[in-house]
């Protein structure tokens, strides 16, 4: 594993937040404001509670959900019943979540396992006293939770056509969102956004596509994506257009030799594809990618 990589993620473990209180009426629960996770790893988000004396022995249900409102999205729940050393989750209770506490000594804290970029967000934990008097309580603050992740090349292609021209498309991931750079052979080239982090709560709003106008074939195109916890790149050779086949009215086919170079391991993958282009887009077109 790259020892920047290993550096980061321990700088993430160690920096502290300051935690949120809320308390009424005899309860309190304790969160941390902000909790940061490296995509991939185990993520725990810390809850503590405390209650009037007379609940000790009764029922208590735990809810985690994400988000607040009518929006929201219930993540887990749990019952511990007097006597029960664990907190029984329901049957369909997704399994990368799991009561990291223990809710009879007031931790309700959640691990939540193999972290990925969707889950950043906020979360809010909720206790209830089921009996006579059906009591709950819950944290109003919630915990922020930052996944971050190094950059990660999706898809590197060439569109267009030998008339109008060839552009190289880009498209990156992580968190913080990579800056994404062009190289020619010789020097940095210039490229543009086509499309950069969407609204918050988006899915994709750690992607972001960007473009290298005027592709000439025969030549080779790097993008390059980096982000404070990494970089990753991928060459693009287009090759020169093949010369017209002697069938009359026939199309040329279309050849694409692609392979992935990431890190210190190299993966070719090879593929044919045969297109009856029309009207001359992308005729002959063939490109290498590694």
């Amino acid at each position: 594993m790259d020892v920047r990589l290993v550096c980061s993620f321990l700088s993430l473990l160690l920096s502290a937040t300051g935690g949120l209180s809320s308390s009424d009426d005899g309860w309190s629960i304790n969160v941390q404001a902000e909790v940061r996770a490296m995509e991939g790893y185990p993520v725990v988000l810390p809850c503590t509670f405390s209650h009037p004396q007379h609940s000790q022995h009764s029922s208590l249900q735990v809810l985690w959900r994400l988000g607040h409102g009518a929006g929201a999205t219930i993540l887990y729940r749990c019952t511990s019943r007097p006597g029960v050393p664990t907190c029984e989750p329901g049957p369909k209770q997704d399994q990368r979540y799991r009561l990291e506490g223990n809710p009879r000594e007031h931790d309700l804290s959640l691990r939540i396992n193999s972290a990925t970029l969707q889950d950043n967000g906020r979360y809010f934990c909720r206790v209830e006293v089921q009996g006579r008097e059906h009591i709950s309580f819950e944290d109003k603050m919630g915990t922020r939770l930052r996944v971050e992740a190094p950059p990660k090349i999706l898809a590197l292609s060439v569109e267009g056509s030998e008339q109008a021209g060839y552009r190289a498309l880009c498209r990156v991931q992580g968190s913080p969102l990579p800056d994404v750079q062009w190289l020619g052979p010789d020097d940095l080239l210039e490229g543009s956004l086509v499309s950069g982090p969407l609204a918050q709560e988006s899915p994709t709003r750690y992607h972001t596509v960007s473009q290298l106008r005027d592709v000439e074939p025969g030549q080779q195109y790097t993008c390059s994506a980096s982000n404070p916890l990494g970089k990753e790149q991928a060459t693009l050779y287009v090759l020169p257009p093949r010369p017209p086949l002697s069938v009359a009215g026939a199309s040329p086919p279309l050849l694409l030799l692609l392979s992935v170079a990431l890190g210190a391991k190299v993966i070719l993958l090879v593929g044919t594809g045969v297109w009856m282009v029309q009207g001359g887009a992308l005729q002959g077109l063939s490109c290498w990618w590694k």
